[in-house]
Protein backbone atom coordinates (compact mmCIF):
# COMPACT_ATOMS: atom_id res chain seq x y z
CA UNK A 1 0.00 0.00 0.00
CA UNK A 2 1.40 3.38 -1.04
CA UNK A 3 0.61 6.96 -0.12
CA UNK A 4 -0.12 9.17 -3.12
CA UNK A 5 -0.71 12.91 -3.34
CA UNK A 6 -2.39 14.32 -6.45
CA UNK A 7 -1.99 18.08 -6.86
CA UNK A 8 -4.80 19.35 -9.04
CA UNK A 9 -8.43 18.22 -8.67
CA UNK A 10 -9.53 18.84 -12.25
CA UNK A 11 -10.91 16.05 -14.39
CA UNK A 12 -7.63 14.31 -15.21
CA UNK A 13 -6.06 14.63 -11.77
CA UNK A 14 -9.24 13.34 -10.18
CA UNK A 15 -9.65 10.53 -12.73
CA UNK A 16 -6.20 9.29 -11.71
CA UNK A 17 -7.61 8.47 -8.29
CA UNK A 18 -9.40 5.47 -9.83
CA UNK A 19 -6.31 3.43 -10.82
CA UNK A 20 -4.41 4.82 -7.84
CA UNK A 21 -7.08 3.52 -5.47
CA UNK A 22 -7.29 0.05 -6.95
CA UNK A 23 -4.47 -1.43 -4.82
CA UNK A 24 -5.90 0.16 -1.64
CA UNK A 25 -3.39 3.00 -1.78
CA UNK A 26 -4.11 6.06 0.36
CA UNK A 27 -4.73 9.12 -1.79
CA UNK A 28 -4.87 12.81 -0.96
CA UNK A 29 -6.46 14.88 -3.72
CA UNK A 30 -5.30 18.49 -3.35
CA UNK A 31 -7.29 21.15 -5.17
CA UNK A 32 -5.89 24.42 -6.45
CA UNK A 33 -7.60 27.75 -5.84
CA UNK A 34 -9.69 26.95 -8.95
CA UNK A 35 -10.96 23.65 -7.52
CA UNK A 36 -12.80 24.81 -4.40
CA UNK A 37 -16.21 23.55 -5.53
CA UNK A 38 -14.77 20.17 -6.46
CA UNK A 39 -12.88 19.80 -3.17
CA UNK A 40 -15.98 20.73 -1.20
CA UNK A 41 -18.06 18.10 -2.97
CA UNK A 42 -15.47 15.32 -2.77
CA UNK A 43 -14.76 16.09 0.88
CA UNK A 44 -18.45 15.69 1.73
CA UNK A 45 -20.05 12.38 2.63
CA UNK A 46 -21.13 11.89 -0.99
CA UNK A 47 -17.55 11.92 -2.38
CA UNK A 48 -19.15 13.11 -5.63
CA UNK A 49 -16.98 14.76 -8.28
CA UNK A 50 -19.24 17.31 -10.03
CA UNK A 51 -17.28 17.49 -13.30
CA UNK A 52 -16.64 13.78 -13.76
CA UNK A 53 -20.09 12.92 -12.34
CA UNK A 54 -18.79 9.92 -10.41
CA UNK A 55 -18.26 8.99 -6.79
CA UNK A 56 -14.57 8.90 -5.97
CA UNK A 57 -13.24 5.93 -3.96
CA UNK A 58 -13.47 6.03 -0.17
CA UNK A 59 -9.67 5.95 0.16
CA UNK A 60 -9.51 9.44 -1.41
CA UNK A 61 -9.23 12.41 0.94
CA UNK A 62 -9.76 15.83 -0.62
CA UNK A 63 -8.31 19.08 0.70
CA UNK A 64 -7.41 22.63 -0.32
CA UNK A 65 -3.98 23.64 -1.59
CA UNK A 66 -3.45 25.42 1.73
CA UNK A 67 -3.06 21.94 3.28
CA UNK A 68 -0.57 20.73 0.67
CA UNK A 69 2.43 21.37 2.91
CA UNK A 70 0.95 19.35 5.75
CA UNK A 71 0.17 16.49 3.37
CA UNK A 72 3.73 16.51 2.06
CA UNK A 73 5.08 16.32 5.62
CA UNK A 74 3.71 12.79 5.89
CA UNK A 75 6.21 11.56 3.25
CA UNK A 76 4.23 10.40 0.19
CA UNK A 77 5.54 7.60 -2.02
CA UNK A 78 4.45 9.44 -5.18
CA UNK A 79 3.37 12.97 -6.06
CA UNK A 80 1.15 13.19 -9.15
CA UNK A 81 1.05 16.65 -10.72
CA UNK A 82 -2.21 17.36 -12.51
CA UNK A 83 -2.54 21.14 -12.71
CA UNK A 84 -2.99 22.90 -16.05
CA UNK A 85 0.12 23.86 -18.01
CA UNK A 86 -0.57 27.49 -17.11
CA UNK A 87 -0.47 26.48 -13.44
CA UNK A 88 3.03 24.97 -13.56
CA UNK A 89 4.84 28.05 -12.15
CA UNK A 90 2.35 28.10 -9.24
CA UNK A 91 2.81 24.36 -8.69
CA UNK A 92 6.60 24.68 -8.72
CA UNK A 93 6.34 27.32 -6.00
CA UNK A 94 4.12 25.06 -3.88
CA UNK A 95 6.35 22.01 -4.33
CA UNK A 96 9.58 23.90 -3.66
CA UNK A 97 8.24 25.32 -0.39
CA UNK A 98 6.80 21.98 0.79
CA UNK A 99 9.08 19.17 -0.35
CA UNK A 100 11.39 17.73 2.33
CA UNK A 101 12.83 14.68 0.56
CA UNK A 102 13.29 13.57 -3.08
CA UNK A 103 9.72 12.36 -3.58
CA UNK A 104 9.18 10.91 -7.09
CA UNK A 105 6.93 13.14 -9.18
CA UNK A 106 4.70 11.90 -12.00
CA UNK A 107 3.41 14.62 -14.33
CA UNK A 108 0.13 14.31 -16.16
CA UNK A 109 0.34 18.01 -17.04
CA UNK A 110 1.28 18.51 -20.70
CA UNK A 111 3.14 21.38 -22.31
CA UNK A 112 6.50 22.76 -23.35
CA UNK A 113 8.49 25.86 -22.49
CA UNK A 114 10.78 28.07 -24.55
CA UNK A 115 14.40 28.02 -23.36
CA UNK A 116 17.73 29.50 -24.41
CA UNK A 117 18.45 26.28 -26.32
CA UNK A 118 15.02 26.25 -27.97
CA UNK A 119 12.42 24.01 -26.33
CA UNK A 120 12.34 22.46 -22.84
CA UNK A 121 10.00 19.75 -21.62
CA UNK A 122 8.14 20.45 -18.39
CA UNK A 123 9.60 17.52 -16.37
CA UNK A 124 13.10 18.90 -16.97
CA UNK A 125 11.94 22.40 -16.06
CA UNK A 126 10.32 21.15 -12.85
CA UNK A 127 13.32 19.04 -11.81
CA UNK A 128 15.72 21.91 -12.47
CA UNK A 129 13.66 24.45 -10.53
CA UNK A 130 13.16 22.17 -7.52
CA UNK A 131 16.87 21.31 -7.35
CA UNK A 132 17.89 24.95 -7.73
CA UNK A 133 15.55 26.08 -4.94
CA UNK A 134 15.87 23.16 -2.50
CA UNK A 135 19.05 21.29 -3.40
CA UNK A 136 17.01 18.09 -3.84
CA UNK A 137 17.48 15.95 -6.95
CA UNK A 138 13.92 14.82 -7.61
CA UNK A 139 13.04 12.11 -10.17
CA UNK A 140 10.37 13.56 -12.46
CA UNK A 141 8.44 11.25 -14.78
CA UNK A 142 5.49 11.76 -17.12
CA UNK A 143 2.45 9.90 -18.43
CA UNK A 144 1.64 10.00 -22.13
CA UNK A 145 -0.72 8.27 -24.52
CA UNK A 146 -4.45 8.25 -25.24
CA UNK A 147 -6.27 8.89 -21.97
CA UNK A 148 -9.62 10.69 -21.90
CA UNK A 149 -10.44 11.59 -18.31
CA UNK A 150 -14.10 10.60 -18.51
CA UNK A 151 -13.26 7.16 -19.86
CA UNK A 152 -10.64 6.58 -17.18
CA UNK A 153 -13.11 7.71 -14.52
CA UNK A 154 -15.59 5.15 -15.88
CA UNK A 155 -12.83 2.54 -15.62
CA UNK A 156 -12.76 1.93 -19.37
CA UNK A 157 -9.62 0.16 -20.58
CA UNK A 158 -6.87 2.75 -21.01
CA UNK A 159 -3.28 2.19 -22.21
CA UNK A 160 -0.59 4.73 -21.39
CA UNK A 161 3.16 5.26 -21.41
CA UNK A 162 5.03 6.07 -18.18
CA UNK A 163 8.33 7.68 -19.15
CA UNK A 164 11.36 8.75 -17.17
CA UNK A 165 15.14 8.62 -17.01
CA UNK A 166 15.29 6.26 -14.01
CA UNK A 167 13.92 2.81 -14.95
CA UNK A 168 13.48 1.79 -11.32
CA UNK A 169 11.35 4.84 -10.54
CA UNK A 170 9.33 4.31 -13.72
CA UNK A 171 8.68 0.69 -12.77
CA UNK A 172 7.72 1.68 -9.22
CA UNK A 173 5.25 4.34 -10.41
CA UNK A 174 3.73 1.90 -12.91
CA UNK A 175 3.25 -0.70 -10.16
CA UNK A 176 1.60 1.80 -7.83
CA UNK A 177 -0.93 2.82 -10.49
CA UNK A 178 -1.54 -0.60 -12.04
CA UNK A 179 -5.20 -1.61 -12.30
CA UNK A 180 -7.18 -4.08 -14.47
CA UNK A 181 -8.38 -1.13 -16.59
CA UNK A 182 -5.17 0.99 -16.52
CA UNK A 183 -2.38 -0.53 -18.59
CA UNK A 184 0.95 1.25 -18.23
CA UNK A 185 3.96 0.60 -20.44
CA UNK A 186 7.43 1.88 -19.55
CA UNK A 187 9.65 4.10 -21.69
CA UNK A 188 12.99 5.81 -21.23
CA UNK A 189 12.13 8.37 -23.93
CA UNK A 190 10.86 11.14 -21.67
CA UNK A 191 11.63 13.81 -24.28
CA UNK A 192 9.81 12.01 -27.08
CA UNK A 193 6.75 11.28 -24.98
CA UNK A 194 6.46 14.89 -23.85
CA UNK A 195 6.97 16.35 -27.34
CA UNK A 196 4.20 14.07 -28.63
CA UNK A 197 1.91 14.92 -25.72
CA UNK A 198 2.16 18.64 -26.41
CA UNK A 199 2.16 18.61 -30.21
CA UNK A 200 -0.80 16.25 -30.58
CA UNK A 201 -2.99 19.21 -29.55
CA UNK A 202 -1.18 21.47 -32.03
CA UNK A 203 -1.66 19.13 -35.00
CA UNK A 204 -5.28 18.39 -34.12
CA UNK A 205 -5.96 21.98 -35.21
CA UNK A 206 -5.11 20.90 -38.77
CA UNK A 207 -6.82 17.50 -38.67
CA UNK A 208 -10.00 19.22 -37.47
CA UNK A 209 -10.00 21.71 -40.34
CA UNK A 210 -11.77 19.46 -42.92
CA UNK A 211 -14.93 19.51 -40.78
CA UNK A 212 -15.02 23.29 -41.23
CA UNK A 213 -14.12 23.06 -44.92
CA UNK A 214 -17.05 20.69 -45.41
CA UNK A 215 -19.40 23.09 -43.63
CA UNK A 216 -18.14 25.92 -45.81
CA UNK A 217 -18.20 24.08 -49.14
CA UNK A 218 -20.99 21.57 -48.49
CA UNK A 219 -21.21 17.88 -49.27
CA UNK A 220 -20.48 16.69 -52.79
CA UNK A 221 -23.52 15.92 -54.98
CA UNK A 222 -23.03 12.23 -54.20
CA UNK A 223 -22.88 12.89 -50.46
CA UNK A 224 -19.10 12.43 -50.19
CA UNK A 225 -17.39 13.91 -47.13
CA UNK A 226 -13.72 14.79 -46.53
CA UNK A 227 -12.28 11.79 -44.71
CA UNK A 228 -9.50 11.46 -47.30
CA UNK A 229 -8.33 14.97 -46.51
CA UNK A 230 -8.47 14.46 -42.74
CA UNK A 231 -6.51 11.21 -43.07
CA UNK A 232 -3.85 12.89 -45.18
CA UNK A 233 -3.47 15.64 -42.60
CA UNK A 234 -3.25 13.04 -39.83
CA UNK A 235 -0.43 11.31 -41.70
CA UNK A 236 1.40 14.58 -42.34
CA UNK A 237 1.04 15.50 -38.67
CA UNK A 238 2.75 12.28 -37.62
CA UNK A 239 5.52 12.79 -40.16
CA UNK A 240 6.27 16.28 -38.89
CA UNK A 241 5.91 15.23 -35.26
CA UNK A 242 8.60 12.61 -35.90
CA UNK A 243 10.93 15.28 -37.32
CA UNK A 244 10.42 17.46 -34.24
CA UNK A 245 10.88 14.57 -31.80
CA UNK A 246 14.12 13.45 -33.43
CA UNK A 247 15.51 16.98 -33.73
CA UNK A 248 14.74 17.72 -30.07
CA UNK A 249 16.38 14.57 -28.74
CA UNK A 250 13.59 11.98 -28.67
CA UNK A 251 13.09 8.67 -30.47
CA UNK A 252 11.12 8.41 -33.70
CA UNK A 253 9.58 5.08 -32.64
CA UNK A 254 7.80 6.92 -29.81
CA UNK A 255 5.76 8.79 -32.43
CA UNK A 256 4.53 5.51 -33.90
CA UNK A 257 3.20 4.21 -30.58
CA UNK A 258 0.69 5.21 -27.92
CA UNK A 259 2.36 8.54 -27.11
CA UNK A 260 2.28 9.74 -30.71
CA UNK A 261 -0.23 8.17 -33.10
CA UNK A 262 -2.40 6.84 -30.27
CA UNK A 263 -2.72 10.17 -28.48
CA UNK A 264 -3.18 12.13 -31.73
CA UNK A 265 -5.97 9.76 -32.78
CA UNK A 266 -7.96 10.13 -29.58
CA UNK A 267 -7.44 13.91 -29.48
CA UNK A 268 -8.83 14.22 -33.00
CA UNK A 269 -12.07 12.48 -32.01
CA UNK A 270 -13.41 15.45 -30.01
CA UNK A 271 -12.39 18.41 -27.90
CA UNK A 272 -11.39 22.05 -28.00
CA UNK A 273 -8.48 21.71 -30.42
CA UNK A 274 -10.66 20.01 -33.01
CA UNK A 275 -13.35 22.65 -32.56
CA UNK A 276 -10.82 25.40 -33.19
CA UNK A 277 -9.56 23.51 -36.24
CA UNK A 278 -13.13 23.38 -37.55
CA UNK A 279 -13.43 27.17 -37.21
CA UNK A 280 -10.12 27.68 -39.00
CA UNK A 281 -11.34 25.34 -41.75
CA UNK A 282 -14.43 27.49 -42.17
CA UNK A 283 -12.07 30.36 -42.98
CA UNK A 284 -12.26 32.32 -39.72
CA UNK A 285 -9.06 34.06 -38.59
CA UNK A 286 -7.84 32.64 -35.29
CA UNK A 287 -8.43 35.88 -33.35
CA UNK A 288 -12.05 36.01 -34.53
CA UNK A 289 -12.65 32.32 -33.86
CA UNK A 290 -11.25 32.63 -30.35
CA UNK A 291 -13.03 35.87 -29.49
CA UNK A 292 -16.45 35.05 -30.92
CA UNK A 293 -16.73 31.29 -30.47
CA UNK A 294 -14.24 30.02 -27.86
CA UNK A 295 -13.47 33.00 -25.65
CA UNK A 296 -13.74 31.02 -22.39
CA UNK A 297 -11.94 27.90 -23.65
CA UNK A 298 -8.28 27.04 -23.27
CA UNK A 299 -7.20 25.67 -26.66
CA UNK A 300 -3.96 23.90 -25.81
CA UNK A 301 -2.73 23.52 -29.39
CA UNK A 302 -3.26 27.20 -30.15
CA UNK A 303 -1.59 28.21 -26.89
CA UNK A 304 1.40 26.06 -27.80
CA UNK A 305 1.64 27.85 -31.15
CA UNK A 306 1.51 31.24 -29.43
CA UNK A 307 4.08 30.24 -26.80
CA UNK A 308 6.54 28.42 -29.06
CA UNK A 309 5.79 29.65 -32.58
CA UNK A 310 8.51 32.34 -32.61
CA UNK A 311 11.00 29.92 -31.05
CA UNK A 312 10.24 27.21 -33.62
CA UNK A 313 10.52 29.68 -36.49
CA UNK A 314 13.86 30.87 -35.09
CA UNK A 315 15.08 27.27 -34.84
CA UNK A 316 14.11 26.74 -38.48
CA UNK A 317 15.94 29.88 -39.53
CA UNK A 318 19.09 28.67 -37.71
CA UNK A 319 18.88 25.23 -39.27
CA UNK A 320 18.19 23.46 -35.98
CA UNK A 321 14.85 22.36 -37.45
CA UNK A 322 14.44 21.58 -41.19
CA UNK A 323 12.30 24.43 -42.55
CA UNK A 324 11.29 22.67 -45.80
CA UNK A 325 10.18 19.48 -44.06
CA UNK A 326 7.74 21.20 -41.69
CA UNK A 327 5.17 22.87 -43.99
CA UNK A 328 2.12 21.99 -41.88
CA UNK A 329 3.87 23.14 -38.71
CA UNK A 330 4.63 26.50 -40.34
CA UNK A 331 1.07 26.80 -41.65
CA UNK A 332 -0.42 26.24 -38.18
CA UNK A 333 1.97 28.76 -36.60
CA UNK A 334 1.07 31.36 -39.25
CA UNK A 335 -2.65 30.76 -38.76
CA UNK A 336 -2.49 31.10 -34.97
CA UNK A 337 0.24 33.71 -34.51
CA UNK A 338 -0.50 35.91 -37.55
CA UNK A 339 -4.20 35.32 -38.29
CA UNK A 340 -3.27 33.92 -41.71
CA UNK A 341 -5.57 31.44 -43.49
CA UNK A 342 -4.71 27.83 -42.68
CA UNK A 343 -3.04 26.84 -45.95
CA UNK A 344 -3.07 23.12 -46.78
CA UNK A 345 -0.33 22.72 -49.39
CA UNK A 346 -0.22 19.16 -50.67
CA UNK A 347 2.59 19.88 -53.13
CA UNK A 348 4.77 20.58 -50.10
CA UNK A 349 3.54 17.58 -48.11
CA UNK A 350 4.16 14.98 -50.76
CA UNK A 351 7.48 16.01 -52.24
CA UNK A 352 9.86 13.07 -52.52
Amino acid sequence: MARIIILGAGVMGSAMTLPAAHAANRITLVGTHLDEEIVGSVASTSHHHPRLNITLPDVVTACSWTEFGAAMNDGPDLLVLGVSSAGIPWAIDRIAESIKSPVPILMITKGLAASDEGVEILPHLLAHEVEQRTGLSVPVMAVGGPCIAGELAAQRDTSVIVAGHDPDQVAAASRILRAPFYHARSSSDLVGVEICAAFKNFYTLAVGAPVGLLERDGKAPNGALMHNLASSLFSQSLAEMAILVEALGGKVETVLGLAGSGDLYVTCQAGRNGRMGRLLGRGLPYSVAKREHMSSDTVEGAQLALDLGPTLKNMMARGVLPHDRLPLTRAIIDAICHDAPLVLSFDRYHRG
